[in-house]
């Protein structure tokens, strides 16, 4: 007699071994047609899988995040299939599942066009209906390799040569279709119903730029047809919003390529807007006890040997210049001044904390494969600042970083967020005494805010634990941002200490943080979350003074000016145009606020309000109007989305 352990604790008795297909059948009709794999004592299994023993047995379905992994790399193989149907002579390489999809990389004698795409799509949907099987295999390594060398896959031959002797080899075959692979998967497919490829791009086999450049054809897969039908939504929507397209449409920023690719040109909208964001950075920064330092973009390279940066961050950075003899390399961090500037002279624990932010422009070397608008540069201004503490203000200092952070963001229009507590890895420095404290301090910290978090196991960095927070922005995807980091390897390394009440030196603790990451990605961001609709206090151009003719124009001038006497950020558009174009161009331009100049107002000297979403606000004096402008700017309030 077989016992199988249901996860609710319920039981199913089996008087000899037993697939797990069948166990789903015994559960109930329902779980069988809809379970794709099984774990069996922990392990992922397929449901052909024989249960010959009393075990745990959970049965997973394509809903589930293990499912709908499992869901995706099976339509990896079946993409692969339809590929070898349609192009016999493509080899294939390796197709995983990935974070809302999969892909799949082949080598093949021309490019895939979108054409080739949507035959592909089609042959897919074809085998997909023949339901066919999908059966595991074992075999020899050796045997595997002359398989596929006879098949004409070098590609698996070399895959499979560099897998240890003693290793087990699984194969998956679905018809005339065979994969190398561990598994599990669907059990047939006819499982796979919803799914849509959407792009090709290069790939580099094994990663690697030395290597032969493959094509790498992108996919998603979804449970359901509305699943799907929403995601695909999604992308339509993440498109509309894409930063690149509209940094350009609103005149905001430039990357241009004969200066170089990946270095940021802030055209004067998007300068407005940047000091926008960093005079509310530092007042908040100011208000929470913060100084402000301005240090080197380069340094002696011996100073980046000292930090360990040169060890451990080499491939991120340009290479050093020469310079009398000596070599200085381009900072790719802020951290190492801001120790210099703390050992310039005998610290008190008096002092302590010391907290200094920069706004420190930093340059990492980054292939330009992977450079994508604001999201991936070589050059970018970090929001940066460090902490020196004693170790038993840890917990008060992390938990004013968290609240700062929390205040910020939401002023910025985020409020949902994902916090990740990391934890002391396998390599690492310092006592596990201080691991301890520290890892016990950022908890507290995260549970007296309210917060739930999760807890990433062994994901700390070798110097010390962190806290990272996540924001969810208007279509729900997540962006990490804001991080907070215990550091006790820089103040070994640079023999960092204070004077303590007892006289003797102490070593400080050093906590790095940055709340918007960096200011080109966080403004990549917020172009994207508000769709260019930007709330009135970050507005490039808050509003903007239209004439009817060209006689009203000296009018539009002094309300420009009375308007901009008060720091708010005001054009006028005195072209010889009609009033319904420029209505509209500056419509399109998301100008919040549109003030219309005519011949009564003119004689009244007031304005007619429009708002940027069309509604008409009335005729205002211009005493009113300012104070209607400066009460919104002043409160920073966020668009609802």
């Amino acid at each position: 007699m077989i016992t199988i352990t249901l996860p609710d604790g319920a039981q199913r008795t089996f008087e000899a071994p037993v697939t797990l297909t069948a166990v789903a059948a015994a559960v109930g009709p329902a779980l069988a047609r809809a379970a794709v794999a099984g774990r069996m004592d922990d392990q992922l299994v397929d449901m052909e899988t024989v249960v010959d023993r009393d075990s745990r047995v959970a049965l997973i379905t394509a809903d589930s995040a293990e499912g709908l992994t499992i869901l995706r790399h099976s339509t990896s193989h079946l993409m692969a299939h339809a590929v070898k149907e349609l192009y016999p002579t493509a080899q294939v390489t390796i197709g995983p599942a990935v974070e809302d999809g999969f892909y799949y990389d082949f080598d093949y004698e021309r490019s895939f066009t979108p054409d080739d795409l949507q035959a592909i799509e089609r042959r897919m949907t074809e085998i997909a209906a023949r339901r066919l099987p999908v059966q595991r295999t074992l075999m020899a390594r050796d045997e595997a390799v002359q398989l596929f060398q006879q098949m004409g896959e070098h590609y698996k031959a070399e895959i499979i040569a560099a897998i240890p002797t003693e290793e087990a080899l699984s194969l998956y075959r679905q018809g005339d279709f065979i994969d190398l692979c561990r598994g599990p998967h669907v059990p047939h497919t006819a499982h796979l119903i919803a799914f849509k490829l959407l792009r090709v791009a290069g790939a580099y086999w094994r990663g690697d730029a030395r290597n032969r450049q493959l094509q790498r054809i992108y996919g998603t897969a979804w449970p359901t047809q509305k699943a799907l039908d929403h995601y695909l939504h999604l992308l339509e929507e993440a498109a509309r919003r894409d930063h690149r397209r509209l940094g350009q449409e609103m005149n905001l920023f430039s990357i241009q390529d004969d200066a170089g690719g990946g270095l940021v040109f802030w055209h004067p909208n998007g300068a407005r807007m940047r000091r926008a964001i960093e005079d509310f950075w530092k007042d908040r920064h100011v208000a929470a006890g913060y100084e402000f330092l301005h240090t080197p973009h380069i340094a002696n390279i011996d100073l980046w040997r000292t930090s360990g940066h040169l060890d451990f961050y080499n491939e991120s950075m340009f290479k050093p210049m020469a310079v009398d003899e000596q070599l200085y390399q381009i900072r790719p961090m802020n951290c190492p001044f801001h120790v210099l500037i703390f050992k310039d002279m005998l610290r008190s624990y008096r002092e302590l904390p010391l907290r200094w932010a920069e706004l420190g422009t930093v340059y990492r070397y980054e292939m330009s494969g992977v450079l994508h608008g604001l999201f991936r540069v070589r050059g970018f201004t970090q929001d940066d600042a460090h902490i020196f503490c004693q170790e038993s203000q840890i917990e008060t200092e992390i938990g004013a970083i968290l609240d700062l952070t929390l205040e910020m963001l939401r002023t910025f229009g985020f409020d949902h967020f994902d916090v990740y507590l990391s934890t002391r890895p396998d390599k690492s420095v310092g006592s596990d005494a201080i691991w301890q404290r520290a890892t016990d301090a950022l908890e507290a910290a995260i549970r007296s805010r309210g917060l739930s978090h999760v807890v990433d196991a062994g994901g700390g960095a070798f110097y010390g634990p962190k806290i990272d927070v996540k924001i969810t922005d208007a279509i729900g995807r997540k962006w990490q941002c804001s991080t907070i980091q215990l550091d006790f390897n820089l103040p070994e390394r640079f023999d960092m200490s204070y004077v303590g009440e007892d006289g003797n030196r102490h070593r400080p603790i050093m906590i790095h943080r940055a709340l918007l990451g960096s200011l080109e990605r966080f403004f990549g961001i917020l172009i994207e979350h508000y769709a260019g609709d930007f709330p009135l206090w970050l507005a490039p151009v808050q509003a903007m003074v239209l004439t009817v003719t060209e006689a009203h124009g000296d009018w539009a001038v002094q309300v420009r000016d009375q308007l901009r006497l008060a720091g708010l950020r005001v054009d006028c558009d005195l072209r010889n145009e009609k009033l319904g174009y420029k209505i509209r161009e500056h419509t399109l331009k998301k100008v919040p606020y549109l003030l219309i100049i005519g011949d009564n107002e003119q004689r009244d000297h007031s304005v007619t309000v429009r708002g940027r979403s069309g509604r008409a606000l009335g005729t205002q004096s211009i005493p009113d109007l300012l104070q209607r402008l400066v009460d919104e700017v002043t409160q920073r309030q966020a668009l609802a989305h």
